[in-house]
């Protein structure tokens, strides 16, 4: 303060002499007291606790060996050991509006994401923005003194935001967060990842052992340590988010092995091992029911050896990479202990944003992306040495019958938000300094909204009536920690609706009633059934007295069905839930390529969601580059779409030749490539692709052309709808993962005049 007042007493003298040499003359302002500070800053409530909120993407509840399950996860049972385990804990059933509640604490389809984002439509509770006026956690801890940062997935970012045009507004570094390093769509590679450091792409090239949960973790611990170190009295709160277990099934090699031969009894024979150590540990109860599997998903029994091969090494793949994230977890935990913080730190671990993914379809996937649109892929060719299946030769997922067998003891799975199999999800949660009942279980209603209001109670923030000025909706969701001292305690989250692709359902005080529309969870891409959602056929089930939602009591209560029918009317009309299907007509969003048909990009231009790029998969198009190669020659990546699933790139490889790759799935591929490496100087590559079949997805002819003079010709059967849900479109590196035979970023070491892609 003496500094301070100098300065200002100096600069009064100055001002004074220059007055006497003709110049105007101010007064000095007071000197503040010499005990308020000059600055002020925000400051957590006294005593409040770090918080660190897990959340796992597309696990069921009878995965974690924590839960019963076959996947051991030590971090989960640390965690459990020192807290509470949550055996009646809900998500939504599906990836995006599960972390819309998660973050905001209301309802999904009044957060405005009702829907997962690359299936959002114009009505308002469906369109994938979360609104201002349901501010993150991130937002209200942040203005109330605490650190913030985000790792992993985000998927809140609508693709026509998704590039480094922005906004960012709808990023994490714009919804709250001080820290984001992760990615912004569904899923991404874990070795060559598309990803973000705050809204900044990172182009890093592949180093040998890298995975991106591992890098996340490590990334997460030294923010940890840095904001402990620099300043202490500032509590943080952790938002970790791995891909993990979503698709693509990628875990590193050496996990695998710990799994071999571990699934080969089939996903009957597993759902009745994990059902009875389920009963075993207590985490369901000893008169559950078991329910069948489903008319529409095989037998283990009916799969040919070669196939019972295959899927079991899809299940190892699983398997592995859901251990594997849960180590990294638990270095989180074991970071905070190091750091003396553990005890004073609230942990939440959910185990999945919804029940697991039957996405992989009846028979798995080597190459998903291609399985949703109709293209089968050759998983059969493992058959006779399944150990290649693995992680980084392909872009896997596993059966639908082990999303079925890892959803013990529920019904169906992910997207089934009208049964539990998709909405019932474990949950630990750990808080040494309060939590007495260490290893207690918890068995009152709770929901993913309900996690802000948690965190709000312990840490003393009251929920803001008013947050940058806009008014906020009021929390959906009820504090659970009211359930913390009493494992008895009358619960209090008493009605909450689920609504997903129209499965539906309403839970009031112990009662469930659901309409499942009937469309299996790995039918994706299949026709949606006509809109007549009051023809639907609802089912009852006690759930005080049937834990696994197993006796449909319909037929004997058709009063309080009608009542609950009736209620979960209401709920819908509260929360902007609006039955539809999504159709082209309400899923028009705004474009960053618009109807234009003809584009000019340069160097720099990276990182654009595939959505908002030059759509050239259905249609006859060209792309030119015009480029120079200095003296020694040159190599890499002229421009490029998608990755490792499925794309194309225009490249120079390391010998200076020109390529041309475009992939489509494991169903087929165009392989272009010059005679000779391109000379220094000034040239025109130019790739032609002209369509000759009709429907959605035509196949066509492709040549490549350099200065003018074709040198390669291929053709390919049919195109595809889309090649991701994650890569971008690049010009001069590669900032995912690759579609062709080079390392991802592969940047080009001559110089680029402009691309132009022309749609036909």
């Amino acid at each position: 303060m003496r500094n301070t007042r100098g300065s200002l007493r100096l600069g009064a003298t100055l001002f004074a002499l220059s007055a006497g040499l003709g110049m105007v003359q101010y007064a000095a302002a007071a000197a503040p007291p010499a005990e308020a500070p000059v600055v002020t800053r925000q400051l957590a409530p006294a005593g409040a606790p770090n918080i660190v909120v897990v959340l796992l993407d597309d696990v069921g509840f009878g995965a974690a060996g924590t839960f019963g399950g076959p996947v051991e996860t030590p971090a989960l049972d640390a965690l459990a050991h020192d807290g509470l385990r949550y055996n009646r804990f809900h998500t939504t059933a599906i990836c995006s509006p599960t972390r819309a509640a998660l973050l905001t604490g209301r309802n999904s389809h009044a957060a405005g994401v009702g829907s997962v984002m690359n299936s959002a439509t114009t009505h308002p509770g469906y369109r994938g923005v979360l609104r201002e006026d349901t501010a993150t956690i991130a937002r209200i801890l942040g203005q109330n003194g605490y650190a913030t940062s985000a790792w992993g997935k985000w998927h809140l970012v609508p693709d026509w935001e998704a590039s480094q045009t922005g906004p960012f507004t709808r990023w994490p570094t714009g919804a709250g967060f001080d820290k984001f390093y992760g990615f912004l769509g569904g899923e991404t590679d874990q070795y060559e990842p598309t990803l973000y450091d705050g809204t900044t792409p990172v182009v890093r090239e592949r180093a040998p052992g890298y995975h991106l949960t591992e890098d996340m973790a490590e990334q997460a611990v030294a923010w940890m340590q840095m904001q402990r170190a620099v300043d202490p009295a500032r509590p943080f709160f952790v938002y970790f988010a791995p891909g993990a277990a979503h698709a693509p099934l990628q875990p590193p090699a050496a996990w695998l092995e710990r799994y071999r031969g571990k699934f080969d009894q089939g996903w009957d024979r597993l759902r009745e091992e994990t059902f009875a150590r389920q009963q075993a540990a207590g985490v369901i109860p000893r008169d559950a029911v078991l329910t069948p599997r489903p008319d529409a998903l095989p037998a283990w029994d009916s799969l040919t050896p070669e196939e019972q091969r295959v899927s079991a090494r899809l299940m190892e793949l699983y398997a592995a990479f859901l251990a594997h994230t849960d180590a990294q977890v638990g270095r989180l935990r074991d970071a905070l202990k190091d750091m003396d913080q553990y005890d004073n730190t609230l942990f939440v671990y959910i185990v999945g944003d919804n029940g697991a993914s039957a996405e992989g379809g009846l028979k798995g996937s080597s190459n998903y992306m291609g399985d949703l649109q109709g293209l089968v892929s050759e998983v059969a060719r493992f058959g006779d040495a399944p150990q290649t299946l693995s992680g980084e030769n392909t872009y896997a997922h596993y059966n639908a019958g082990w999303a079925w067998g890892t959803n013990t003891p529920f019904q169906w799975t992910k997207q089934v938000a009208s049964h539990l199999g998709g909405t019932r999800n474990p949950m630990v949660l750990a808080w040494p300094e309060r939590i007495r009942d260490r290893g207690g279980l918890r068995s009152q209603f709770g929901h993913v909204n309900d996690i802000v209001p948690t965190i709000l109670e312990v840490t003393g923030i009251a929920a803001p009536a008013s947050v940058d000025g806009v008014a906020q909706r009021p929390m959906d969701g009820v504090s659970l920690a009211y359930s913390f001292d009493d494992a008895k305690a009358a619960e209090r989250h008493a009605t909450q609706y689920f609504e997903i692709f129209g499965n539906r359902s309403i839970y009031h005080e112990g009662w469930m009633a659901s309409a499942f529309r009937g469309r299996a969870p790995w039918q994706v891409n299949s026709a949606a059934r006509d809109e007549d959602f009051d023809a639907d056929r609802w089912e009852l089930y006690d759930l005080r007295a049937d834990f696994s939602q197993g006796t449909d009591l319909a037929a004997r209560e058709p009063a309080r069905l009608r009542e609950l029918q009736q209620l979960f009317a209401q709920q819908a009309d509260a929360n902007d839930v609006l039955l539809h299907n999504p159709t082209p007509e309400n899923m028009r969003f705004p474009s960053l390529a618009g109807d234009r048909t003809r584009f000019t990009f340069h160097a720099g231009t990276i990182a654009v969601a595939e959505k908002e790029a030059p759509n050239t998969k259905t249609r006859s198009h060209a792309i030119e580059a015009r480029l120079r190669v200095p003296d020694g020659g040159a190599s890499g990546v002229l421009a490029t779409l998608g990755g490792r699933s499925a794309g194309w790139s225009l490249y120079l490889d390391q010998g200076g030749v020109p390529v041309y790759r475009l992939r489509i799935f494991d169903a087929e591929e165009i392989t272009l490539r010059g005679t000779t490496a391109l000379a220094p100087g000034e040239h025109v590559l130019r790739y032609e692709f002209t369509t000759t079949g009709a429907g959605p997805v035509p196949g066509g002819k492709g040549r490549l052309l350099v200065d003018g003079t074709e040198v390669a010709r291929g053709e390919v059967t049919r195109t595809a709808t889309f090649f991701s849900i994650d890569e971008t479109f690049d010009i001069g590196l590669d900032t995912g993962s690759s579609p062709a035979d080079y390392r991802a970023p592969y940047p080009f070491t001559g110089s680029i005049g402009q691309v132009t892609i022309e749609l036909l």
